[in-house]
């Protein structure tokens, strides 16, 4: 009878189970990382000088004022 050589594979699962589990992992943070890299360092905001001017806003402080009067 011939043995089945499938069995050297079984054996190596969970390293390749792993591996697999690190790949996955290194190419999502190389994703995550770049996408927040380019997110900051736009090309847009980083030139100061085509940005218009902000809107002029009055800052008002108001306060809700509560009273208490006691009668005796």
């Amino acid at each position: 009878m011939k043995t089945k050589t499938l069995t050297s594979v079984g054996a190596l699962h969970p390293l390749l189970f792993f591996m697999t589990v690190y790949v996955v992992a290194l190419l999502l943070s190389i994703f995550i990382c770049s996408s927040i890299f380019y997110s900051l360092n736009n090309k847009e905001m980083a030139d100061h000088g085509n940005l218009p001017a902000p809107a002029e806003v009055k800052k008002e402080m108001t306060m809700p004022v509560a009273t208490a009067v006691v009668l005796r």
